[in-house]
């Protein structure tokens, strides 16, 4: 159960209320998000924070993907985002959460990303002889460089439904990432503030 300004209510609730219906609402006009309304962003974090406040262990608890699928939806996040010297990654930022929850409420999302992990694992058997998460890092390197470009459906339309699926995910992870904490820092947005003076712009030397 999640608190939401003064009412209770149990996390299913809140999610149909609040994600369902405003997902299929689009993008607003002029935001950098790809695929998931501000809004809607900032309220699947705050459900996730309430959930690992409750938990003893400050865990979430995966709502849509099996345990399989969503360490490899941990591992294509960080993949996509991963931290570097000045900011922690999609991991730290809590995207495969952010995502997990999003999916666990919306169908279609279900079908791109629950179909798409599934052909992960089966072209990676085809090629490597063995699930994604199993594979060698050079090949995970490879089969992700290969569904990274459209243009390589064009040589490969075996390929499609995997360029498809992780452009899908490269969207929703970066929403994840730069609607978080860890996120916002990154871009060093620091909101509204007041100016007690504008100088206006600086003079240009005539030529």
């Amino acid at each position: 159960m999640f608190k939401v300004g003064a009412t209770e209510v149990m996390t299913e609730a809140i999610s149909r209320r609040t994600l369902s219906r405003t997902l299929s609402g689009g993008v607003t006009a002029g935001s950098m998000l790809k695929l998931v309304p501000l809004r809607v962003a900032q309220d699947v974090h705050n459900l996730v924070s309430e959930e690992k406040a409750s938990d003893p262990e400050g865990r979430y608890s995966p709502k849509f993907f099996s345990p399989h699928e969503y360490m490899a939806l941990c591992s294509l996040c960080q993949a996509i985002v991963p931290p570097d010297e000045y900011s922690g990654g999609a991991l730290e930022a809590g995207a495969p959460e952010f995502i997990d929850l999003l999916t666990s409420e919306n169908k279609d999302y279900q079908l791109k990303l629950g179909g798409g992990l599934m052909w992960l694992d089966a072209t990676c058997r085809d090629r490597y002889g063995d699930v994604y998460l199993k594979c060698q890092p050079a090949n995970q390197q490879e089969i992700l460089n290969l569904i990274a470009y459209r243009r390589n459906a064009e040589k490969d339309p075996s390929l499609s439904q995997g360029i498809s699926f992780f452009a899908f995910l490269r969207n929703l992870t970066t929403d994840g990432f730069y609607t978080s904490e860890i996120g916002t820092r990154d871009l060093q947005y620091i909101g509204n503030t007041y100016v007690a003076e504008f100088a206006g712009c600086p003079k240009v030397a005539k030529i």
